[in-house]
């Protein structure tokens, strides 16, 4: 049996609750031929759109307190593992396979020191037009960024994930056959203050801190399922080109020529690559739409230590 960890993007997930559960319906199936196998199974999730949403929600009611961004990314790691979870288990009555899934609202150490708290770059929330941004800016101070030709979005610190709090439970569940559903999000960001772990403004990239994930537990596999088939040099350009395997070194010298946006790519091949030199195992870049194909090695890019 093999052990993978699989990491969904947040932008994936709908915009809305209904949308996400019919999504969702899409992804267990696209997860089941490894349940129907009995391989050892964790999902890491986005949740840009949705803590963004949570947050704005907060903010915008007249009678409820602003919830800071730890509390707004626990929610989110319920209401989402929620509906992974229920989409998996009726896949599952529908096939008559029995296996236990659990949610791990989940805490990530990050350092208080890290410099992305003096830079942030992580996008969150809705996309917004040039005009839009500039009235956020302005009338709530927030720092609003251009994000992959798609519109303007919110940016806060992420800093990089140091540890997970809730490892031990984790491998335990892993160890118990249990399908785990943990860190999403990137997990709920914290900071050691005199002995004690403080919940922190910020959102982890879901991309390291499942690469940091799949380091603690041994994955075989680091699987990050997205909107495009490949990783592509010259992207949306008459010289675009997939790459269907590529090794760490290769794409280091690609990182030095720059062929990967910020807010797009570049975090999860920075997280693919974290993992294949911790580790010395592959790790996948793949389409939502084509995930079967990807777990037998058919689609996608997979890169090499």
């Amino acid at each position: 049996m093999s052990r993978y960890v699989i990491s969904l993007g947040g932008n994936a997930l709908g915009n809305n609750a209904d949308e996400q559960k019919r999504l969702l319906s899409h992804v267990a199936h696209a997860i089941y031929p490894l349940i129907e196998m009995n391989h050892d199974i964790v999902i890491v999730h986005g949740n840009g759109p949705q803590v963004g949403m949570i947050n704005l929600a907060f903010q915008e009611s007249t009678s409820t307190p602003v919830m800071p961004f730890a509390e707004c990314g626990a929610m989110s790691q319920g209401y989402i593992g929620y509906h992974i979870q229920n989409a998996l288990q009726n896949i599952m009555r529908e096939r008559h396979i029995k296996r236990p899934i659990s949610t791990i609202v989940t805490q990530v150490l990050v350092d208080a020191e890290d410099t992305a708290f003096i830079h942030p770059t992580k996008p969150i929330g809705s996309f917004y037009t040039f005009e839009e941004a500039e009235k956020m800016k302005m009338e709530l101070g927030y720092t609003m960024v251009e994000d992959a030709g798609r519109g303007y979005r919110r940016v806060v610190a992420s800093p990089k994930p140091i540890d997970i709090i809730e490892k031990e439970s984790i491998l335990t569940l892993l160890d118990h056959k249990e399908i785990v559903i943990a860190a999403g999000g990137g997990g709920i960001p914290v900071v050691e203050k005199d002995g004690k772990l403080i919940g922190i403004d910020a959102v982890i990239d879901k991309d390291f801190a499942s690469a940091k994930m799949a380091e603690i537990v041994s994955a075989d596999e680091l699987i990050i399922l997205t909107a495009v088939e490949h990783v592509f040099l010259h992207f949306n350009t008459p010289e675009q080109k997939a790459l269907t395997q590529v090794s760490v070194s290769e794409l280091e010298g690609y990182l030095k020529e720059q062929h990967f946006k910020k807010g797009s790519m570049l975090p999860k091949i920075e997280a693919c690559m974290m993992f294949a030199k911790a580790t010395g195992r592959p790790a996948i870049i793949a389409s939502l739409e084509k995930a079967v194909d990807a777990f037998k090695r058919q689609s996608g890019t997979m890169i090499m230590p």
